[in-house]
Parts: C-alpha cells; structure tokens; sequence
C-alpha cells in the first residue's frame, strides 16, 4: 500500500499560550513542529504545513504551507479539508494528520491507522487512547477513551463531502467522522498518553520533562 501524504495543522489560535505559533516553541533545543516533523515524516510519502497568516515563518521547515480556505477559525477541520485539497492535486488517496504541539505521538502511528481502515471504501480513522479512571469518572463515565481528532487517517474522496459541511457550519469533527463510519486505532498510553499536546506554559514544562525522559 502507497504511503499516504501527511499534514500537520497548525493553524490553532493558541489561546492558552498567549497566541502565537506554539509549534515554533522550543523543546530540547528543537521546536515542537520539528519534533512532530522528525517523527512523521518517515511515516508518509510527503509532508506540508496547514498554518494561516505569513508562510515565511515557517520558511526554515521547507515545508508547503496550507492556508486554511473556510473563512474565519473553523477547527481542525479546515486544516484537514486545506491538506486533502492539496492531496488531490499530488495525486494522492488519502492523508494522516498530526497537531503542531504534540511531539510525542507513536511512530507507528500511520501504520496502525492504516491497519485499522482495512476493508473501509473510504478510510477514515481516528487516534484514541485509554481514558484514565479520573477522567472517566468526571465526563460521567461512558466510553472509557480519549479521542485525537487532529491524528487521522483522511480520504480525498469524502473532500467535497467535508467542504460542504464545513459551509454549514459543522465544526466537531466526530460528528463528521461518524456520519461516515469512521473508525478508531487504539493506542496505548503508558506510561503517558502519546497524544499528550502543549496547550499552556505548564504543559510546555511538562513536556521539556518528558523528553529528557524519553
């Protein structure tokens, strides 16, 4: 099976950081996007960038960079639709996602979402992990998982599909997911979630820790 092309979003406000492009925070003398670069770009058989505002920034990556085409913040989604676009003009059937600020997710991860698509028409599937019984307990129980909805595997089929809902104003992304039967790859996350994301200043310590760690 072709490697699917890979996108990294990054085009989130950061809100809880101050603003500004997390990705570009440094971790181990690297910043975030380089790490999540170096983990998956062996994994897929091409890699660019979804980031709004000045591309030049990101220069230094020699990465394409995707604006998102849905006016206005509308979610990971508008990354997802802006990375499938540009697949279908590389020929390409599917794309995995990865977040700008999540530089410890599985280096394995493309080929479990892949294993998990086998037998769909159209592969569609999402990162999840065990939920821990805290958590559990505080949603109110249920399903005992987290889902990553920035890690996923995408079809450039269900483009204009996901266009048309992103128009009209959907914006959580296992509402679209599921209306196309998407899947779910189970990954471990001991000792910590691999999805683990750095959203604030505490958490960007937390992962400096994690990785002189690792």
């Amino acid at each position: 099976m072709t490697k699917p092309l890979g996108v990294i979003l990054a085009g989130g406000q950061a809100t809880r950081m101050g603003g500004g492009d997390k990705g570009l925070l440094q971790i181990g003398g690297q910043s975030l996007l380089s790490h999540v670069i170096d983990r998956l770009s062996p994994q897929v058989s091409g890699l660019a960038l979804n980031a709004n505002g000045d591309p030049e920034r990101f220069a230094e990556l020699g990465l394409p960079v995707l604006p998102d085409t849905i006016e206005g913040f509308a979610g990971p989604l508008a990354g997802v639709l802006a990375g499938l676009d540009w697949a279908a003009e590389q020929g390409a059937d599917s794309i995995v996602t990865a977040a700008a600020d999540t530089p410890f997710f599985p280096r394995d991860l493309v080929t479990r979402l892949t294993q998990a698509a086998e037998g769909q028409v159209h592969p569609l599937v999402l990162a999840i992990t065990p939920r821990s019984g805290d958590e559990a307990l505080k949603s109110g129980g249920g399903k005992r998982v987290n889902r990553h909805p920035t890690f996923g595997l995408w079809p450039v089929a269900l483009r204009d599909d996901l266009r048309a809902a992103l128009m009209d104003g959907l914006r959580k992304v296992v509402l679209w997911t599921d209306k196309h039967e998407g899947r779910e790859a189970l990954f471990s996350a001991d000792p910590f979630d691999p999805f683990f994301n750095v959203n604030t200043p505490e958490e960007l310590d937390r992962a400096r820790t994690l990785l002189e760690q690792a």
